[in-house]
């Protein structure tokens, strides 16, 4: 089974257009055909159309549920670096690999997963890190998230190789994902990041 997360902003489907292509290339990979979306917006609740809302959509040969909920953002102010090599190339929708890392996260408030040193990910997002002016996204993802690939597009962030002995370069990072951008997420100082 396998999760798109689409963000409907004040009743405006956002970047719909990478999600669809995510499920057509996840449904090539495991060979089935991604089914076709209903109009989402005439699915939504009408007391969501003036907020920020979860669009969670289930899916394989068929949709298996679509389910709506207003958007919460986690106030995330600290990360543990955990070393793992948890398989998110396609978004599926059983995280248990990913939520058995939360275990580990002791008193931070989320986990920063590393692949062979290499900064991937959090359990949940696609990380960009600030160095002055400039934002950097690593190039070692776990998932190609549809956000992260939407800011490379437009230059605001550029991959860059990041690991665990180069994060001092940096001064802070942001969380991003189909519900977080780098403007909406607080950023969070290099030094709360804990080995």
């Amino acid at each position: 089974m396998f999760l798109e997360t689409i963000c409907i902003d004040h009743g405006r489907l956002l970047n719909v257009a990478a999600h669809l292509n995510r499920m057509k290339l996840t449904a090539a990979a495991f060979a089935f055909h991604a089914p076709a979306l209903p109009d989402l917006l005439k699915l939504l609740p009408l007391d969501q159309y003036n907020t920020k809302v979860k669009c969670r959509i289930l899916y394989r040969e068929t949709l298996h549920d679509i389910t709506f909920e207003k958007y919460r953002p986690q106030k995330i102010l600290s990360l543990k670096l955990i070393e793992a090599s948890p398989d998110y190339g396609y978004k599926y929708a059983g995280r248990e690999e990913l939520t058995g890392l939360l275990a580990q996260k002791g008193d931070a408030d989320e986990v920063l997963i590393t692949r062979n040193g290499l900064i991937t990910d959090t359990s949940f997002s696609n990380v960009v890190f600030r160095q002055g002016e400039q934002y950097f996204t690593p190039d070692s993802w776990l998932l190609n998230g549809t956000k992260r690939q939407k800011l490379l597009r437009e230059g605001r962030i550029t991959e860059k190789r990041i690991t665990r002995e180069t994060l001092h370069e940096y001064q802070s990072l942001f969380l991003i994902n189909a519900m977080l951008d780098v403007e909406d997420a607080a950023s969070i100082p290099v030094s709360n990041i804990t080995p």
